[in-house]
């Protein structure tokens, strides 16, 4: 029996799995990743393709190969996003090759993720351009299969990982671009720190860019940056390394805060959100 009732409400539900930042990214962030991931023995040492989203918003499908892959993206029921994604996997594993899960109802021993798959992998996140990974390698390329992924393309705003910035992505929203950071802190910690580098007119990635705020998704803080456009990914990994040093270093500070800092503070906590 898992350790939670089906009901509970898990504010950080992948706590506990390899790269749980990259999965709060995948979940809020990013329009199209995958993650490799396998089955424990008991549940019979099956591939498991973790993705953002599947065609249909399918939780799950199971492979002609036998593999699996989830949709972390999908609607869940019950109050804990693992356990939600945990019977995905395990509806899928009693499937017959080819088919998908189109919807998901909980079991009383409904398995979570953390029970579910075999945690001593690595879970390295890969960030794509296009939903060419819907494709079943072994499945024909229709022409309506190719209009479905052509159209989900056009859905995806440019999306790259930060190089020198770990579980940070740059993302084209269009009118604006924009640096969303996913952070394994404290969130008190996390707005004092953007609260001294704003009181030295530090708390910009580099020039012309600005904090905007940050919200708070499976329970881990996600600061947000605007960045002037035509910036790019480029333009943060430029910056990234001094950027990094006093942030972390911010972070780290025990010292209390300055009068200015405390003024700062209730302009930065007001810009907080929370994402459920």
């Amino acid at each position: 029996m898992s350790s939670t009732s089906r009901d509970a409400l898990v504010l950080r539900p992948f706590e506990g799995l390899p790269n749980e930042q990259d999965l709060v990214a995948m979940r809020q962030l990013i329009p199209a990743a995958t993650m490799a991931a396998k089955t424990t023995a008991e549940h019979g040492a099956v591939d498991v393709e973790i993705a953002t989203i599947l065609p249909m918003a399918w939780p799950a499908v199971r492979r002609t190969d036998g593999s699996i892959t989830v949709g972390i993206q999908a609607a869940y029921p019950g109050g804990d996003l693992s356990r939600g994604i945990g019977q995905a996997i395990k509806l899928a594993l009693a499937l017959e090759p080819g088919n998908p899960i189109t919807s998901v109802t909980l079991d009383d021993d409904a398995p979570r993720l953390q029970e579910i798959l075999d945690l001593t992998g690595d879970f390295t996140i890969a960030v794509h351009d296009t939903f060419e990974f819907w494709l079943d390698p072994s499945a024909e390329r229709t022409p309506e299969i190719e209009s479905s992924i052509q159209e989900a393309n056009q859905s995806i705003m440019p999306t790259r990982a930060v190089a020198g910035l770990e579980h940070a992505y740059w993302v084209d929203a269009g009118p604006k671009e924009h640096l969303r950071w996913v952070l394994d802190a404290d969130e008190e910690k996390v707005i004092d720190a953007v609260t001294r580098l704003h009181a030295r007119r530090e708390s910009g990635v580099g020039e012309g860019t600005k904090y905007v705020g940050s919200f708070r998704a499976e329970g881990l803080a996600i600061p947000v940056w605007d960045l002037p456009k035509g910036f790019g990914a480029a333009g943060v990994e430029a910056e990234a390394e001094a950027f990094r040093t006093r942030f972390e270093e911010a972070l780290h500070t025990e010292e209390p805060l300055t009068a200015l800092e405390r003024r700062a503070r209730g302009g930065i906590v007001a810009r907080q959100v929370t994402l459920r």
